[in-house]
């Protein structure tokens, strides 16, 4: 594909680095990746993710801008309050960039639906906010061979991990299950502070474009930490054993989508 003298400045510092050049820009914008959550970490995630150019995005949320979500996800305004999500978040990203599209799913995410929405993605970012649907993206991209990136926050604290199939353990191999309900905090209860959203969302859409770039390494077999009180990233080695994964091992037990009960949190404990 032939660059407009447009877009030639619009990526000149990424084509720039031997690491991308006109080609690596040219596989972002032929790459897709969808959201789900335009919360604290979608947010962030979406509006690198559409700086970059990759010519598709994808964003899935059934909720609407509240004053409260404006502390952290900086994709709304003040001018968005009562609208969708995925309208306000569409329209940033359209302003901001003309070259990507911008498919909206305003929608619950559930096992009834979840298939037919990752189905033509490249990757997928797991920008939601409670442990049922964490569980619910895991399995559905396990069971579909998607590839993934999970993330959590709460007060100064995140995490993520990136799971891409056949190359190290699920987000189920580390966690198990949910949580009984009411069992964690939620940030509602405990709080986050805002620009944690920006630093794990930010390397959420750090490790997609790596993926569709084909360059340096995942956060495959890896979980990534950070305290943002004490500056610090920890990068912790997870078990290489996935054999007796419940759903991406040898003899898998859970070979159906679940929806487990739904309870309202912006991340995971940590």
């Amino acid at each position: 594909m032939a660059f407009s003298n447009e877009q030639l400045e619009r990526y000149s510092r990424h084509i720039i680095l031997k690491e991308v050049g006109a080609k690596g820009q040219n596989k972002l914008l032929s790459s897709s990746v969808l959201i789900i959550g335009a919360g604290g970490l979608g947010a962030p995630a979406a509006m690198y993710l559409a700086a970059a150019g990759v010519g598709t995005v994808g964003i899935a949320d059934a909720d609407e801008v509240e004053l409260s979500n404006l502390q952290r996800q900086i994709i709304h305004s003040t001018e968005d309050l009562g609208k969708a999500k995925v309208q306000s978040a569409k329209e940033i990203i359209e302003r901001m960039n003309p070259d990507v599209k911008v498919n909206t799913y305003r929608i619950f995410v559930d096992s009834s639906n979840i298939a037919d929405l990752i189905k033509d993605y490249d990757f997928i970012i797991d920008g939601t906010d409670n442990f049922p649907a964490k569980f619910l993206i895991n399995d559905a991209c396990v069971m579909a061979g998607k590839p993934f990136c999970h993330a959590g926050i709460i007060r100064f604290k995140g995490q993520l991990m990136t799971y891409v199939p056949g190359k190290g353990p699920c987000y189920r191999c580390i966690f198990k299950n949910p949580p009984p309900k009411d069992a964690v905090p939620t940030c509602k209860q405990a709080g986050v502070i805002g620009a944690m959203g920006g630093v794990i969302g930010s390397l959420q859409a750090m490790e997609a474009i790596k993926y569709l770039l084909g360059v340096g390494e995942l956060l495959t077999g890896y979980l990534l930490t950070y305290d943002a009180l004490t500056m610090e990233f920890r990068k912790i080695k997870l078990p290489s054993e996935t054999k007796g994964c419940a759903v991406c091992g040898e003899n898998p037990t859970i070979t159906e989508l679940i929806d487990y009960e739904q309870s309202e949190c912006d991340g995971v404990s940590l």
